[in-house]
């Protein structure tokens, strides 16, 4: 992640927090896509956002009814991401928030923002795959639907940007699991 990663931080947190001025970059940069209308859902119905500060943690926190989604931004100019570079201290990272989140019952999800991206969503989502153990959380749900981080031949993590679930697709289902149609569980 180079060094604007904050600012794609303060992002996604601004857009998950329905922030009218990020939705509104937001909508600029995704383009016409349909699912441009969750946006204004977003705005009415917001996720509260917590954004940890320094590394060891996760980048960020939404909370909304039942969900807790804690988050690690990435961010890159190109298609894939190795977490084996950099003297594998993604890997390790990784590794260490999957094991939090494994023994809370949470998910741990990935977003991908590609840097100078234009006419298409930037972000995509990730889940991690907690090898084998289901999660107990209402985050199970979201897990089955997003992608989990690919790994190498060599059994190395990696994201690849084409790989990951939208943004945008993403929200639309956390919205669809949030009407009051839907199963409480």
């Amino acid at each position: 992640m180079g060094t604007g990663a904050s600012s794609y931080e303060r992002e996604l947190k601004g857009v998950l927090q329905g922030e009218p001025e990020a939705l509104r970059r937001y909508r600029r940069e995704a383009g016409s896509l349909e699912e441009l209308s969750d946006l204004d859902r977003l705005a009415r119905e917001p996720f509260l956002v917590v954004r940890a500060a320094g590394s060891q943690g996760f980048d960020l926190v939404a909370l909304r009814d039942r969900l807790i989604l804690p988050i690690e931004v990435k961010s890159s100019a190109s298609p894939q991401i190795h977490f084996s570079a950099a003297s594998g201290r993604a890997s390790e990272q990784y590794r260490g928030l999957l094991d939090q989140t494994r023994r809370a019952g949470l998910v741990l999800f990935y977003a991908y923002r590609r840097v100078g991206l234009r006419g298409e969503d930037p972000w995509r989502i990730f889940s991690a795959d907690p090898e084998g153990s289901m999660p107990r959380s209402f985050a199970s749900l979201v897990h089955r639907y997003v992608p989990p981080v690919s790994r190498t031949t060599a059994g190395h993590e990696v994201l690849r940007w084409e790989e990951g679930r939208p943004l945008l697709k993403v929200l639309a289902y956390l919205s669809a699991l949030n009407t009051p149609s839907s199963p409480r569980g």
